[in-house]
């Protein structure tokens, strides 16, 4: 059991960081024995734990009493060196005048890590606060330059070493579901399910200059085949009889297309509700490019035949991020074509402020997947994992991580399908490495003219089913996210060493289970109370994998 020691105004933090990090622990008790204690700030306290881990970005009470020597104080963060990974520093950091390489400053290289290990506990102190780093995370998010870093992951791994490392045995439940090695979403964004209504307005010149032009330049720059430009060309040919109703319209069936390409995987479609509403602008300086030649209501029979095949249907929302009754009026809509209750949220452009997780969740979306970014691939909240954002009670982010536009956009990363092909390897690796959900946009006509990315679509697919992942809508992802929320640990004071994990709540679908990761270097007695079945007992592997199995009543 851990015994966390933090100020008050952290302590949502605390929760939010142990949800990611599903291993047991409380706040701090005086009189309570611990294996390990973790302390954010200057505090004193008394405790016979075998480990004692202090956060601090500033010299403390604690370094002049344990005499630790101090370095550099790093007011602008800094970059650290862990295993061959980087893990950034947003706030103040502090480095220490040892040769301790568990994490060390890349610009200085000092160690932000102190051990002492001369007495019978462990000492570590840590040269930054780990909890406003967390707040940091999921607040304001990581910068383009970083956006490759699964940071928080990092973090855990982190602590989890030093504890492991220390010989105490420790029980965790990973963000990986029973029988899987991974969850992945496939989503797309429903902005131009038909060229119809375009005329000749900006979207379809755009069309035509890149399909004829664009097209050329790409095939004379090795980037797109002979095929492909020759479908582009016919495309471009075929525009003036589809407007005559003479031709098939080559953006209509993207609902056939995914069904066909992902072949019984479900997905998620996010659907604007509304014709010809750009939205209130915020910050962000919008003009009527952002209204949509469609609504909801336009794509109905997609919808009926989406949700036929097991997919989900949520909202793209354009003023559910700003306005508490749009928020309503907008999931009202797709409620209604739906006919289901939960409906999720992913707004048009990636529009998000610091209001619009209470915005949303009071109006009842089941869950966000706005948070990632426009520009590039990665991990704007540094996590591979669903949150609970700051100041909600219920709602929970689902982080965009890779979207089609910006792997291959000019304006953005500007990538061949030969060049996106190492960021998606990467960016798979981690989830493998992880755990968690890797959440995909491919938007509606990706994969028809002038795009063509369909391919790289099939083999991303291709990959992640080799590599075992669980295909969920993003809802059923989020639902499985709440499931291991849910989960809780119990320490059996009768008995020393014996942990009890509790699921709790009603899950009305059925969801792959929660598995039990136990790294162990002594005797563990670890049960589950899931519809009242014992999982595990005393397993002699280092990290062992037990399994949360059975339907959650």
């Amino acid at each position: 059991m851990i015994g966390v020691i933090a100020d008050i105004a952290e302590h949502e933090a605390v929760r939010e960081f142990f949800e990611a990090f599903k291993t047991p622990w409380e706040f701090y008790g005086e009189g309570t024995r611990y294996d390990v204690v973790l302390c954010s700030g200057d505090f004193q306290f008394d405790s016979t734990a075998g480990l004692i881990v202090l956060y601090a970005s500033g010299r403390t009470g604690f370094d002049d009493r344990q005499g630790i020597p101090t370095g550099q104080q790093r007011s602008q963060g800094c970059m650290l060196s862990y295993r061959g990974s980087c893990i950034p520093i947003y706030a103040e950091a502090i480095t220490f005048t040892n040769n301790d390489d568990l994490l060390v400053d890349e610009h200085s290289h000092e160690s932000v890590v102190h051990l002492d290990r001369s007495g019978r506990a462990t000492f570590c102190r840590i040269g930054y606060n780990l909890f406003a780093e967390l707040r940091t995370l999921l607040c304001v998010g990581q910068p383009i330059v970083n956006a490759a870093i699964p940071t928080l992951e990092l973090h855990i791994a982190v602590l989890r070493e030093l504890i492991s490392g220390c010989g105490i045995s420790l029980v965790e439940i990973p963000p990986v579901p029973d029988g899987y090695e991974f969850i992945v979403c496939l989503t797309h964004d429903v902005d131009h399910p038909s060229i119809c209504p375009h005329k000749w307005d900006h979207t379809a010149i755009g069309f035509l200059y890149r399909a004829v032009f664009g097209s050329l330049r790409n095939f004379i720059g090795g980037r797109i085949s002979a095929r492909d430009l020759l479908t582009n060309w016919e495309a471009a040919l075929k525009l003036p009889f589809v407007y005559l109703g003479l031709a098939d319209d080559f953006w209509r069936h993207f609902a056939e297309r995914y069904l066909a390409i992902e072949e019984g995987v479900p997905s998620t479609f996010f659907v604007i509700p509304f014709q010809g509403r750009p939205g209130k602008s915020g910050n962000h300086g919008v003009a009527k490019l952002r209204s949509a030649k469609y609504g909801a209501e336009d794509v109905a029979d997609s919808i009926r035949k989406l949700r036929a095949a097991g997919c989900e249907v949520a909202l793209h929302g354009i003023d559910a991020w700003v306005d508490g009754a749009a928020a309503e009026e907008e999931l009202a809509e797709i409620r209604r074509l739906t006919g289901a209750s939960d409906i999720g949220v992913r707004m048009h452009w990636l529009f998000y402020g610091e209001q619009s997780p209470l915005i949303l969740e009071q109006a009842r979306a089941a869950y966000d997947s706005t948070v990632g970014y426009n520009e590039t691939v990665g991990y704007r909240a540094g996590t591979t994992q669903a949150y609970k954002p700051f100041g909600t009670k219920h709602l929970l982010e689902l982080p965009l991580h890779i979207m089609d536009t910006a792997l291959f956009y000019p304006a953005h990363l500007g990538l061949t399908p030969q060049q996106a092909e190492p960021y998606l390897q990467r960016m798979t690796e981690d989830v493998v490495r992880f755990g968690g959900c890797l959440t995909i946009n491919w938007h509606d006509r990706s994969v028809a003219p002038e795009r063509l990315w369909g391919a790289t679509y099939r083999h991303l697919l291709q990959d992640l089913k080799r590599r075992g992942a669980w295909f969920a809508t993003a809802g059923q992802a989020a639902s499985w996210f709440r499931k291991r929320r849910a989960a809780t640990f119990e320490a059996d004071c009768e008995r020393p060493g014996k942990v009890g994990v509790n699921v709790k709540g009603s899950h009305r679908e059925s969801l792959p289970g929660l598995r039990l990761r136990i790294h162990q270097h002594k005797s563990w007695d670890v049960s589950c109370n899931l519809s009242g079945e014992l999982v595990g007992t005393a397993l002699d592997d280092s990290s062992v994998d037990a399994y949360v199995s059975g339907t959650v009543h």
